[in-house]
C-alpha cells in the first residue's frame, strides 16, 4: 500500500517492498512496517500496533523525499535498452554456476544465450530487438523482443516458439490478469499457458496424453521460458519479491494446448471471440491442479461430483469471487455432450451445484468473504450459498488430455482473470 510517498507493509513483505523500490529506482523509499502476522492478535494489540503505525506514517511522510515521488510518478519504468554482451564461461558447468551466482536460473540447467542463438530466435518476429512488448511486474522491467528471446534460449525453446512467448507476455501484462498480485503473493500461484489454434500443430504443443506432464519439448520449454521472464525481467526472485509460502511445481513450467479435435464443443479461443483458424495464447493464474477420477457415465452424476470437488472452504475463488477452471478429459466431455449439454449448460450446472454454504468457511474467512463480496452477495448468514465465481460464465472449461476417466480442477488466485491474445506469426 502506497501513501504520501511511502509504503505500508507487514514484516513478511518488507523484503518485497524494499526490493520493488530498488527495482523501480527508489531505494530510499520509506517503509512503515507492521508486525506479521496480526490475524492472531487481540483487539487491544491491534489498536496498539495501529497507533504506532500511524505515528510512523506521519513521521515518514514528513521525511519522504524526492525519491519516493519519483516512484509514485512512475519514473524508473520500462526502457528500451539493448542487452549487454557479457563474457561468461564457455563450458556447461561453468556457465550454469555463473547464472546461479547471479540468480538468473530457475534451479535447472540453462542453455547459453549466445548472440547466434538469440539472432536465430529473433528471426521469428518482425519486432525490433529493442522494442518493448510490455513491462513485467513487480519490478516492471522492460520485456523487449530481445529480452524475451534471451530467456527463451536459456529455457531451451526452439526459435519458432518466440511468437507464442511474445503473446504470453502481452497477455500476462494485461491489468485483468493482475500480475503484480500474482508475482508477489504468498499463494502458490503459477502462470498457466493454454495454446489454441493452428499453431498447436505447427509447434507440436501437446494437448493430449500427459499434456500437463513431462515429455513434450514445446510444453516444457515455453512454460519454463515464461517463468524465467517473470523472474529475470519481472524481478520475482524467490524469497524477495516472490513471497510464495511453499510455491508449487507449476512454477517451473505450466503449459499445454487444448485438445480441440476431441472437444465436442467450441474450443476456448472460439468461445472467447476468435476465429477457429486464429492461433491464441491464454494465461491463467493457477493455484494448482487436482485430479478428479470418476467413472460416472451419467451426466447428472458426473456434474455432481465435479461440483462437489470445486467447493472447498480454503479456496481463493470463494473468498474473492474468482475464476475456477476445469480441464475435462475427452471421455468426460463426451458424457456431457451425449446428454445434450452445451458448454454454457455445463458451466451453469457446475456454478449452481458448487455453491458452498458459508458455514463451511473458517470464522476469519467468513468475515473476509463478507467484506470482499458483500456488494455481490448481500447480507450473509451461515446458510448463504457462496459461488466460486460471480457468474456461471466465470467458470473456465477446456477439453484436454487423452483416454481415461480423469479430469482436472484448477483453482485460481481469485483476484485474477484469464486473458487471451492472438498470436502474430508474421
Amino acid at each position: 500500500m502506497g501513501l504520501a510517498g511511502l509504503t505500508i507493509c507487514s514484516t513478511a513483505f518488507e523484503t518485497l517492498g524494499r526490493a520493488q523500490a530498488r527495482a523501480l529506482g527508489c531505494p530510499d523509499l520509506p517503509l512503515a512496517i507492521i508486525p506479521h502476522p496480526f490475524g492472531l492478535r487481540t483487539r487491544e494489540e491491534v489498536r496498539k500496533i495501529a497507533s504506532e503505525c500511524v505515528e510512523d506514517i506521519a513521521r515518514l511522510a514528513r521525511e519522504a523525499g524526492t525519491a519516493a515521488g519519483a516512484l509514485l510518478s512512475g519514473s524508473g519504468g520500462a526502457r528500451a535498452d539493448r542487452a549487454r554482451r557479457l563474457e561468461a564461461p564457455g563450458d556447461h558447468d561453468g556457465f550454469n554456476r555463473y547464472c546461479r551466482e547471479r540468480r538468473w536460473s530457475d534451479g535447472l540447467p540453462l542453455v547459453p544465450p549466445t548472440p547466434e542463438r538469440v539472432a536465430a530466435m529473433l528471426r521469428h518476429t518482425r519486432r525490433a530487438p529493442e522494442s518493448v512488448v510490455a513491462a513485467i511486474a513487480p519490478a516492471y522491467g522492460a520485456a523487449t523482443a530481445e529480452g524475451i528471446a534471451i530467456n527463451a534460449v536459456m529455457a531451451g525453446c526452439e526459435p519458432q516458439y518466440l511468437p507464442v512467448l511474445i503473446t504470453a507476455v502481452e497477455a500476462l501484462s494485461d491489468p485483468e490478469f493482475n500480475l503484480q498480485g500474482i508475482q508477489a503473493t504468498t499463494n502458490p500461484v503459477a502462470t498457466w499457458i493454454i495454446v489454441n489454434g493452428p499453431i498447436v500443430r505447427a509447434l507440436d504443443v501437446n494437448g493430449g496424453l500427459n499434456c500437463l506432464g513431462q515429455g513434450t519439448w514445446a510444453n516444457a520449454t515455453i512454460g519454463r521460458a515464461v517463468r524465467l521472464l517473470l523472474q529475470n525481467i519481472g524481478g520475482a526472485l524467490p524469497g524477495e519479491m516472490d513471497r510464495a509460502t511453499q510455491g508449487q511445481p507449476g512454477k517451473y513450467t505450466f503449459c499445454c494446448a487444448e485438445n480441440e479435435e476431441a472437444n465436442p464443443w467450441e474450443p476456448l479461443h472460439v468461445e472467447r471471440g476468435y476465429a477457429r483458424e486464429r492461433s491464441t495464447v491464454t494465461v491463467v493464474g493457477a493455484a494448482g491442479t487436482l485430479n478428479m477420477n470418476t467413472h460416472a457415465k451419467d451426466a447428472d452424476d458426473l456434474l455432481r461430483v465435479i461440483a462437489d470437488t470445486l467447493a472447498h472452504p480454503t479456496s481463493n475463488d470463494y473468498y474473492f469471487g474468482g475464476e475456477p477452471w476445469v480441464i475435462l478429459s475427452p471421455e468426460h466431455a463426451q458424457v456431457l455432450k451425449l446428454a445434450g449439454l452445451t458448454k454454457a449448460d455445463v458451466k451453469r450446472r457446475l456454478w449452481e451445484a458448487s455453491r458452498m454454504a458459508a458455514s463451511r468457511l473458517a470464522a476469519k474467512d467468513y468475515a473476509r468473504v463478507q467484506h470482499t463480496r458483500g456488494a455481490e452477495l448481500g447480507a450473509m448468514t451461515a446458510a448463504t450459498l457462496v459461488p466460486g465465481a460471480p457468474t456461471a460464465d466465470g467458470i473456465g472449461i477446456i477439453v484436454a488430455g487423452g483416454p481415461g476417466t480423469h479430469s482436472v480442477y484448477v483453482p485460481t488466485f481469485g483476484q485474477t482473470r484469464a486473458v487471451t491474445k492472438p498470436v502474430d506469426r508474421d
